[in-house]
């Protein structure tokens, strides 16, 4: 139950690429995960986790097991900073070495989309592998950062002076927020959350598709979605369904540790999560950008 789309890519930490705790059953030849004794069997979809190496005890939290190779909080923190510094020297370079006047800004934004698409075909071709590749999600992250670089220069020189940082400090602002939140138990990742976030993300991105046809085929701003008004609604949308996302990542990242996924892992939960923030700061971006471009 996973989405090949590479923002949609929130795989669970299970051997076959499932969804963790969807359509998936206990390891063969590991202990069963009954429902006696057991508080997470039922009503948690993660309880039938491949991973799962012993019965959960009642009122406990799942305890990864006592074996080399598996991934640690460690890991997923370590592999999260490489993955977002790569990004961020790049963007950092992007911004120093391709200036957006009037006379380089065709130069300056071709290269950023070029770098873009290419970001995105390694995306999916990350989406499709049964394991994660550091060189493609490193490769990834790299010319993401070009793409970012090139139109936070644009949208900080052209249009909002300081937009870049309110952008930067509105997506950690977001992912402290949903942290604590997670952490606090006011947010519970379950079946029926993940099914409601899937389909409203679909839904936004799809109507986000129909209105840049529009905007192709019919010239000015499509439907007007992205713009105006509504372009800040739907960024405020974004932005939520990106915290959203961002809960579904610590999820997985709690359940992968839980379950003891294997090391490698981690690179999926950084590939993840940075997928997610690079969502959130192009939306706050784009609010900026639509409210200085008002005024």
């Amino acid at each position: 139950m996973r989405s090949r789309n590479p923002v949609f890519s929130r795989r669970g930490f299970s051997r076959d690429n499932g969804y963790a705790g969807f359509n998936t059953a206990p390891q063969a030849g590991g202990p069963a995960v009954g429902t006696q004794g057991n508080p997470y069997a039922g009503g948690n979809p993660y309880a039938q986790n491949p991973y799962a190496q012993q019965d959960l005890q009642q009122g406990a939290p799942p305890q990864a097991p006592a074996t080399t190779g598996r991934m640690t909080m460690d890991d997923v923190v370590l592999r999260t900073g490489t993955t977002l510094g790569t990004l961020i020297v790049t963007a950092a370079l992007a911004w120093a070495l391709l200036p957006v006047d009037d006379a380089n800004l065709s130069r300056s934004y071709g290269i950023g989309i070029g770098a873009a698409l290419i970001a995105m075909v390694l995306g999916f071709v990350q989406s499709f592998k049964r394991k994660p590749v550091p060189a493609l999600i490193l490769s990834y992250a790299a010319l993401e950062g070009v793409f970012l670089g090139v139109v936070s220069s644009v949208v900080d020189n052209r249009i909002a002076s300081g937009a870049a940082m309110q952008a930067v400090i509105g997506t950690m602002a977001v992912f402290a927020g949903v942290l604590i939140a997670y952490r606090a138990g006011w947010i519970r990742v379950n079946r029926r959350f993940y099914g409601f976030v899937m389909a409203a993300a679909l839904g936004f991105i799809l109507l986000m598709a129909v209105n840049l046809l529009f905007a192709v085929f019919g010239g000015g701003d499509g439907l007007g979605f992205r713009s105006g008004p509504l372009g800040i609604f739907f960024g405020v949308i974004g932005i939520i369904l990106g915290a959203c996302f961002l809960a579904l990542d610590f999820k997985q990242v709690e359940d992968g540790i839980a379950y003891g996924a294997p090391k490698e892992e981690a690179w999926l939960a950084a590939f993840g999560l940075t997928l997610t923030l690079v969502w959130i700061y192009m939306e706050f971006l784009r609010i900026l950008s639509i409210l200085n471009s008002n005024n």
